[in-house]
């Protein structure tokens, strides 16, 4: 029976592509928060921690380029189901891994096979939703979504390096969050499978047809401006990456890392997408967008200003979660936005591999400055280029608003 788009009674609730997408989140919390802070506390420097961070951001780069293989072989959600094993495999690894103090050699390649696989799991949730949402409501799919990544994050990152400094046996934490990611993917019974091509549609093939779609997209304003924005280094959150590496220096425990980086900065996260989202259906997405990376700014010099106590640490990272989440919540509206129809999982990665390059840079940089300057360098670091991105930004936009009308006096 061919495919057909579900009534608008018959589509998902949002919270199912939350759901979804929360064991992409979970992986790179638990490298993020609970490896970062195991490593640091076995010795490892903090750049080489956070360029083993960097790593993981090559996959979530480049992953456009294989991209139409999820659209044109098997079904999305059997890419899913594969994604998820293998992902979950790589998080126990990790754990087990990062508690026998094995080489970083060892623990890149596994980072790097992980980050792959989650790379299909992600793109078979984002073709589901961009499928299986009604036009009105992609905006606020697109928050639910986030909120899910970043709720992940929280349970990866909180949750693991709690389980790990409390459950003695190696691997047992980390393999709590892999089965717990696995668990999510029962949220795939209730959505339905969107139509495969023929089987003469091949990969190469669908590159080519992708090509003048893109080109579309590239050439408007609305589209080259937002892939703009997607590649500077606004709003990246990438010192959050590094709030384990960091904590003590704000004299922070364990428990209060597990804490903020975990449940609790994940549930402020969520209420930061969601609002974030909110916000950004109201106003220019990409005026939302650089707004937002202003006040995560603003927050990282505040916190490379504040006392260095535990509860500084407390109330600033919170603070940054929250705005970051907004940050999140304006990348899936700006690129919703943006890609219009057609291929529209793949282009929505082009989008996402855009913006993760900036994350994977300055996670790379902010370990560098914390080396050198320590965290308040690295925060004044964070600070100093998104104000020049921000400009930047601004002077393109502005020069482009001047040209904006197009051959029939429209504005594209």
């Amino acid at each position: 029976m061919p495919f057909r788009l579900p009534l608008a009674s018959e589509m998902p609730h949002p919270a199912v592509f939350m759901l979804l997408i929360v064991p992409f989140g979970a992986m790179s919390g638990y490298l993020n928060v609970a490896v970062v802070f195991l490593l640091i506390q076995a010795g490892v420097r903090v750049d080489a921690s956070a360029a083993l961070v960097a790593l993981s951001y090559g996959p979530q780069t480049w992953k456009f380029l294989w991209a139409p293989i999820v659209d044109t072989t098997l079904s999305r959600k059997r890419w899913y189901l594969i994604g998820s094993a293998v992902s979950a495999i790589g998080i126990y690894a990790l754990g087990a891994m990062t508690a026998v103090e094995s080489s970083l050699g060892l623990l890149s390649l596994i980072v790097l096979l992980s980050s792959f696989a989650s790379t299909f799991q992600a793109m078979a949730s984002e073709s589901l939703m961009a499928y299986c949402t009604a036009e009105k409501t992609k905006c606020r799919a697109g928050g639910w979504f986030q909120a899910g990544n970043l709720g992940g994050y929280g349970l990866g990152g909180g949750a693991g390096l709690w389980l790990s400094q409390r459950v003695p046996p190696p691997g047992i934490g980390s393999l709590a969050i892999a089965l717990t990611g696995l668990a999510c993917a029962l949220a795939l019974l209730f959505v339905r499978e969107p139509p495969m091509p023929d089987h003469a549609e091949s990969y190469g093939r669908t590159l080519r047809a992708l090509g003048p779609d893109l080109w579309q997209v590239a050439r408007s304003r609305r589209g080259s401006l937002a892939l703009l924005i997607c590649f500077l280094p606004i709003g990246t959150g990438a010192a959050s990456n590094l709030w384990a590496g960091v904590a003590g220096d704000w004299h922070a425990s364990a428990e209060t890392v597990a804490l903020v980086t975990g449940v609790l900065g994940g549930v402020v996260s969520m209420f930061g997408c969601l609002g974030g989202g909110y916000l950004a259906d109201r106003m220019n997405r990409k005026a939302a967008y650089a707004l937002y990376g202003v006040l995560l700014t603003l927050c990282a010099v505040a916190m490379a200003l504040s006392p260095r106590t535990e509860s500084m640490y407390v109330v600033f990272t919170m603070t940054y979660a929250v705005v970051n989440g907004f940050c999140y919540a304006a990348f899936s509206a700006v690129a919703l936005e943006a890609i219009g129809r057609g291929a529209a999982a793949t282009k929505y990665n082009l989008f996402a591999s855009l913006s993760n390059m900036p994350i994977g840079y300055m996670t790379a940089v902010h370990g560098w400055a914390a080396v050198r300057w320590g965290a308040g360098g690295m925060l004044n670091c964070e600070a100093v280029v998104a104000v020049v991105a921000v400009l930047l930004f601004t002077c393109v936009a502005a020069l482009a608003t001047r040209s904006s009308p197009d051959a029939r006096g429209r504005s594209v």
